[in-house]
């Protein structure tokens, strides 16, 4: 496939996809493995994890995601054009209905716009959470450990999460050190 075909199927991916960020970045990786590996198949299920490794890694957003793939398929302009394609739709949106509805912020109605999209955003995080899972064959430990952060910033909010990284990071070594290989 030519550069301009892939830059415009990376547009055609990440810009519908910009509009469902309500979760944030975590909240379409389910959907962008879906049409990079699944239907494009642009990358391998073992590529789209290791992008999606380095993505988490690297300092900058947390959708970093959609510039590595960009990059990976179309060099460094398809990273500029797959990043513009995620941020710039929702971003758009986003200010626009903050112009509009800024003057009501006191109103029922927009209290209830704003606390009515706070679960759409969770449960979008939780499906991007199961789609990670699913690619990573993650095992009862693995799903323990998820579950134990979850328990953490749930009954103790304000928790660092640089605790839950390094509890993470111990649980994730000691697996790796109890695996035979």
């Amino acid at each position: 496939m030519d550069k301009d075909n892939l830059v415009l199927g990376l547009i055609l991916l990440f810009a519908p996809l910009s509009m469902m960020t309500i979760g944030g970045g975590i909240s379409i990786v389910g959907d962008v493995q879906r049409g990079v590996v699944d239907q494009e198949h642009w990358l391998s299920t073992a590529g789209f994890l290791d992008l999606f490794a380095v993505s988490r890694a690297a300092p900058g957003p947390g959708m970093m995601l959609a510039t590595v793939i960009g990059w990976r398929i179309a060099g460094w302009f398809g990273a500029f054009i797959a990043t513009l394609a995620l941020l710039v739709p929702s971003s758009l949106l986003c200010y626009s209905v903050f112009k509009l509805t800024n003057h009501h912020r006191q109103k029922r109605w927009h209290k209830a716009m704003r606390e009515g999209l706070a679960p759409v955003g969770i449960g979008l995080i939780v499906a991007g959470i199961i789609a990670l899972f699913r690619l990573s064959n993650g095992g009862l430990l693995s799903f323990l450990i998820v579950g134990l952060a979850a328990a953490i910033f749930y009954w103790i909010p304000r928790f660092p999460v640089v605790g839950v990284l390094v509890l993470g990071g111990i649980s994730g070594a000691l697996l790796l050190a109890g695996t035979p290989g």
